[in-house]
């Protein structure tokens, strides 16, 4: 037996709710049929569920441990882990929250979830230089709208188009108090790691146009062309210098770059 199949079928029996079947082969169904093997599945059962709750910190400060805990329970059955890291497990549960029955009374909680996602790609992005402010400037002005820019491989962002997903998470992560005063309407978030810290920050429609076109590699050209279109009164000076003070952009990888 090759090692990668051993690996591969004990991987798969430890998985939540997995049973033995006809096509097993032997060793593992004899394996499976073991008493005790359903405490070592139970463990990595427990051990996805424990993930998500450190995963999404703030959907678990909203709705409480015991919430998210049951809620958990169902995903793993669902979608169990395909990746060893489980830090980075989860990456599905905003969209089953979407569908998951307890949670049709709390409409922005996918969104809540998505921010928490987002925080961790963003935590586990790989390393780029940001882009220099200073190199920017220095550049001829009827070069900039054909310079390609793109989003820095840490940066994420989101809008959340019917409530204040961004703000509510925001508040519920720092700790601070709800306003029941909050405007009951959307808004967007920019999450970026400039210091080896994710940080997060409100951003605009306009920002979410112009980030998304650089990310389709349009030219910075087009990505003010879109941003303008989103909110014709917008400062694109002021949102670049934005994108710019969050370490949002950098240059392209050269062909040559690995």
């Amino acid at each position: 037996m090759q090692l990668s199949h051993f690996q591969e079928g004990l991987a798969n029996a430890l998985m939540p709710l997995s049973a033995p079947h006809a096509e097993a082969p032997e060793w593992l169904a004899a394996l499976q049929a073991q008493p005790g093997f359903a405490v070592y599945r139970n463990t990595v059962y427990k051990g996805c569920i424990d993930a998500l709750l450190a995963n999404y910190p703030t959907v678990g400060g909203m709705v409480g441990e015991d919430w998210l805990r049951a809620a958990a329970a169902v995903f793993v059955q669902e979608q169990p882990p395909r990746d060893a890291r489980l830090m980075a497990y989860g990456e599905g549960f905003a969209h089953f929250l979407q569908r998951f029955a307890p949670a049709a009374d709390l409409p922005y909680l996918p969104g809540v979830a998505h921010l928490d996602r987002c925080w961790t790609e963003s935590h586990l992005a790989a390393d780029a230089p940001a882009l220099d402010a200073a190199w920017l400037a220095a550049q001829a002005p009827d070069a900039l709208a054909g310079m390609h820019l793109v989003p820095h491989p840490a940066a994420r962002w989101t809008w959340s188009e019917d409530h204040p997903a961004c703000t509510l998470w925001q508040r519920q992560r720092n700790g601070d108090a709800m306003d029941a005063e909050l405007p009951w309407q959307g808004d967007g978030a920019l999450l970026t790691r400039p210091a080896g810290g994710v940080q997060w920050r409100p951003l605009q429609r306009a920002g979410m146009d112009f980030l998304n076109t650089c990310a389709a590699g349009q030219t910075l050209g087009q990505a003010a062309e879109q941003a303008l279109a989103a909110d014709p009164g917008a400062d694109l000076g002021a949102l670049l210098v934005q994108l710019l003070q969050a370490g949002a952009l950098c240059l392209p990888p050269t062909p040559n770059s690995r």
